[in-house]
């Protein structure tokens, strides 16, 4: 059983009395091991697996754990067990309750916000601050809800004294965003948790206990959420030496105050890191105990085995780091699927990746777009689930991005007149539309601020005459729309003759095909392929043009592939909602900002860009964290290695025209000290 395999210090944590319990789990010293251990613990002592909750930052964590445990116990008496990430569990939830509640990335919600924003003439009014662009409002707007339970008005006044003469424009934009979102069934990531607290108020869940991996990451409304369980029983699992997400809402007081604020809590440590060996660990500690010690404690070495040095690696150049360190990697016997660069700043990654590459070495970076948010990919989902739910606004909005002069707004507002013409529904809007007059499409928004624009002309089909455009779209009401221009209508024609042809069809398999081979997805494709042969010079390379052309079309097939088992659309659908959320493409050496490699392991590490401004990150630390969060990350990334590790500097940018000087971390890790002549290299 799980129990046997742990050691002492796991065990008993694991075998912990019900009641408040935070383990303090260090790098690589076995938390799953000991969640799992735990669980098994408690159906064990005949707890109801239904009664169990565990909640995890990433899918992959909890099905991970749940694997385990089905080694030990009947798949039957596992699946009763509610795991998963803090958002997927909130979405079972509320989709039981609510069939129609669609999930949207941030992604398209900016779209969203975007439209709602774009409304508001700002040029109208005399105003002495710039006001907020909307994406950095939406990234405001996020950052809030995770960080505070207060109102977004003393929130903001709080932060930015200097826009409080826009708050009011601010807090109607949101008001209005609320209100679409709530209308159309939209929820983000952050609506999931709301709304879950809000419907545990009114039917409280009773679980025996909740189980929260990584606990140092949880933001102030995930801790919201755990309150609003209020489970009999509470097993927190985390470090705080690895709490690195503040710029993300992330709340360390969490799990620093977790002893103060539960009066009987228990505190166990895990101290037996069974990943990195001797030197690398020693040089963890010798950083992080420069930081306040909330909860004292030093990793011990758990690995037996030869233990090498990390080393020092100084270069004269940037550019000069990235080549030698693609050399060296070329010359290594390490598999390259083993071997990880980390970087505190993305700029890094250029860099290196073109080294690499150079040397014909394969890398992937770790947090680019996954197959199911490609662009050409997504532009098809989006039309099969406009299919399956003809009221989904972002989908729309998403698809008719492509057509030329088409931005947000209008896209919204062509949405709305279709559907006006379908009596609500959007398909008949657009294949079989009824004769009415145009919608007022300005809605209940607030006025008194007179930040709108006037839309109510009606434009003539006869404008389009000569355009060679389908008579039977000529005919349709949606030239009224005096804002429809050529370019756009030609686009409406393309979706009108696809939505026709896939009225008529119902399988997954067959309605993919069709719009694979449709007119609209061929302007898609061309419009893709042309940014993506987009040379420095403005010109469109050819050659490259076809090519990702057919790069295209491949992604597209292997989609029609993944909807084989699926033959009704809708299933298709939510089987890919939450796809590929935490895939990473490619093969070969692991690119990863620090953020992107916690919670993995590789046998060669490389850390580079050590510079002082670089990392620490001294522009960032400023915003989140300071130079503690700083020194959190550098353990974070040393502790990723098991075998080898090297740490990297570079004393001048050629390209910049900017001197470095060393990262103290590398001061703090006795790698170098001050002398008189500059910078010595203690292990050289």
């Amino acid at each position: 059983m799980p129990l046997k395999q742990l050691n002492a210090q796991q065990h008993v944590a694991a075998t912990a009395t019900s009641g408040k319990n935070l383990i303090i789990a260090s790098a690589g010293t076995g938390k799953t091991s000991t969640i799992v251990g735990r669980i098994a613990y408690l159906l064990q002592n005949g707890t109801d697996p239904s009664k169990i909750l565990l909640l995890t930052f990433t899918n992959k964590a909890a099905a991970e754990m749940v694997a385990r445990l089905k080694r030990y116990f009947d798949a039957i008496i596992i699946d009763k067990i509610e795991a998963g990430t803090f958002h997927a569990v909130a979405y079972r939830w509320l989709k039981a309750k609510n069939p129609h509640l669609s999930l949207k990335q941030p992604g398209e919600l900016k779209t969203l916000f975007r439209s709602v924003y774009d409304k508001r003439q700002f040029h109208r009014l005399s105003l002495a601050t710039t006001p907020f662009s909307a994406t950095f409002l939406y990234e405001l707007y996020s950052l809030y809800q995770n960080s505070t339970l207060d109102t977004f008005s003393s929130w903001m006044e709080e932060r930015y004294k200097e826009h409080i003469s826009l708050l009011d424009i601010y807090q109607d934009i949101i008001d209005e965003f609320e209100a679409t979102k709530e209308e159309y069934g939209f929820a983000s990531f952050n609506d999931l948790l709301i709304l879950t607290i809000k419907s545990l108020q009114k039917e409280p869940m009773e679980f025996a206990e909740v189980l929260v991996d990584e606990y140092q990451d949880t933001n102030t409304l995930q801790e919201a959420l755990i309150n609003a369980l209020k489970p009999k029983s509470l097993f927190c699992v985390g470090d705080y030496d690895q709490s690195i997400y503040a710029f993300n809402g992330a709340n360390i007081e969490n799990i620093s105050t977790f002893a103060l604020r539960y009066d009987s809590a228990n505190v166990y440590s895990l101290s037996v890191n069974y990943r990195s060996t001797r030197h690398i660990l020693e040089l963890a500690n010798r950083v992080i105990c420069k930081n306040e010690r909330i909860y004292p404690k030093e990793l011990k070495v758990g690995k037996s085995g030869e233990s090498i040095p990390p080393k020092l690696l100084i270069f004269d150049t940037l550019f000069e780091q990235y080549q030698t360190i693609a050399q060296n990697i070329k010359a290594s016997n390490t598999s390259y699927e083993d071997i990880a660069i980390i970087f505190r700043n993305n700029s890094s990654a250029d860099g290196l990746e073109a080294s690499l590459r150079e040397l014909g070495i394969p890398c992937k970076r770790k947090g680019g777009t996954s197959f199911f948010d490609s662009k050409e990919i997504r532009f098809i989902l989006d039309i099969l689930t406009l299919l399956v739910n003809s009221k989904d606004l972002m989908a729309f909005i998403h698809t008719f991005e492509y057509a030329k002069n088409v931005g947000a707004a209008l896209a919204k507002d062509i949405f709305l007149t279709l559907s006006h013409f379908g009596n609500g529904n959007l398909i008949e809007g657009i294949v079989a539309p009824v004769n009415r007059d145009l919608p007022n499409l300005k809605g209940a928004a607030s006025r008194q601020l007179g930040l709108f624009d006037d839309h109510d002309e009606i434009g003539l089909a006869s404008r389009f005459n000569g355009m060679g455009i389908d008579k039977r779209v000529l005919e349709h009401p949606i030239v009224q729309m005096a804002r429809i221009e050529t370019d756009a209508l030609q686009f409406f024609e393309k979706f009108y003759r696809l939505f026709k042809e896939l009225k008529r069809e119902q399988s997954s398999q067959a309605s993919i095909s069709k719009i694979i081979n449709s007119k609209l997805y061929e302007h898609v494709v061309n419009s893709l392929a042309t940014q993506r042969a987009k040379l420095k010079t403005g010109e469109i390379d050819q050659t490259r043009k076809e090519e990702a052309k057919k790069r295209i079309y491949n992604k597209s097939k292997l989609l029609l592939e993944l909807s084989r088992p699926y033959y009704d659309v809708s299933r298709f659908i939510n089987a890919m909602i939450l796809g590929g959320g935490e895939l990473s493409e490619g093969e070969g050496v692991n690119l990863l900002t620090v953020h992107a490699s916690k919670g993995l392991e590789f046998n060669d590490v490389y850390i580079v860009d050590l510079a002082d401004s670089r990392f620490p990150n001294r522009k960032l630390m400023s915003k989140n964290g300071g130079l503690e969060e700083e020194r959190r990350l550098f353990y974070v990334a040393v502790t990723r290695a098991k075998q080898k590790l090297y740490l990297s500097f570079a004393k001048y940018d050629k390209i910049k025209k900017v001197e470095y000087k060393p990262s103290q971390f590398l001061y703090e890790a006795g790698l170098l000290k001050e002398s008189k002549e500059g910078v010595k290299d203690e292990r050289s």
